[in-house]
């Protein structure tokens, strides 16, 4: 293992990679090595995984629409996946304007199930709520029986047009509790990495520039390759396959 093997693997990822995701992608490949040596090596050779910035809060929770009580609690680990979902809203600026991203991810595996974008923050955008169940649930005979879908205390989730999908599918709603990002630290973690590691090298020009890229990051990277560490860095669809196969 050597500065050239880190450099591509760097390269290959769009330097979305720190030292831990090398250090695991190196030992997938084959590779005996041991993280702070790739740590140091990484270090001497100048290379660093995107760095974060802060964005803008787009939850409103200034509404008279009836809310649901936080039961989920922070348990972020189900057993099985499709037994809790996560749904959330961020923006995405483009000289066009902003533009809206709705989420819903099985927090199993932490796989992005369902999303959709709009230019404008309304209830439509919660349309990734249908794009996961038919996905997830529906093209697989699966019911969405005890099935939990978490979401902030946002407009677009009180909305009737959400809730009367979730009370048609019987799926329980839970909601975090106001002003308390942690209730939502999955979705948070998801929307900081789509921000570090594609957003904010982008200046995209149009919304359907920014719709394709964001498509492009989400179900060919992020879902497929990308090593989650909350996952023991493997990527969130090898880890639902894995789950998968039959014991023996």
């Amino acid at each position: 293992m050597g500065r050239g093997e880190i450099t591509t693997i760097h390269a290959e990822v769009k330097g979305r990679y720190g030292s831990p995701r090398i250090h695991a992608e190196l030992v997938s490949r084959g590779h005996e090595c041991c993280v702070n040596l790739v740590a140091r090596v990484t270090r001497e050779a100048g290379i660093a995984a995107k760095t974060k910035r802060k964005f803008r809060q787009t939850t409103d929770s200034n509404h008279a629409r009836p809310v649901a009580e936080n039961v989920l609690d922070r348990a972020f680990d189900p057993e099985e996946p499709n037994e809790r979902w996560c749904a959330d809203i961020t923006y995405v600026p483009t000289r066009e304007g902003w533009l809206y991203l709705a989420v819903v991810e099985d927090l199993f595996g932490r796989m992005v199930a369902g999303g959709s974008m709009d230019d404008a923050m309304t209830s439509r955008l919660v349309d990734a709520l249908g794009m996961a169940l038919a996905r997830r649930l529906s093209l697989k005979g699966a019911s969405p029986s005890g099935l939990v879908a978490h979401s902030d205390r946002g407009s677009q989730y009180a909305s009737e047009h959400y809730q009367r999908r979730l009370r048609e599918e019987r799926i329980a709603c839970r909601m975090s509790r106001r002003g308390d990002c942690g209730d939502d630290a999955p979705m948070e973690s998801f929307f900081a990495s789509l921000k570090k590691e594609l957003v904010h090298d982008e200046d995209y020009a149009t919304r359907d520039q920014a719709r394709s890229s964001i498509f492009e990051y989400i179900e060919v990277f992020y879902n497929r390759v990308r090593r989650h560490s909350a996952l023991g860095y493997v990527a969130p669809d090898e880890y639902e396959r894995t789950h998968n196969q039959p014991h023996r």
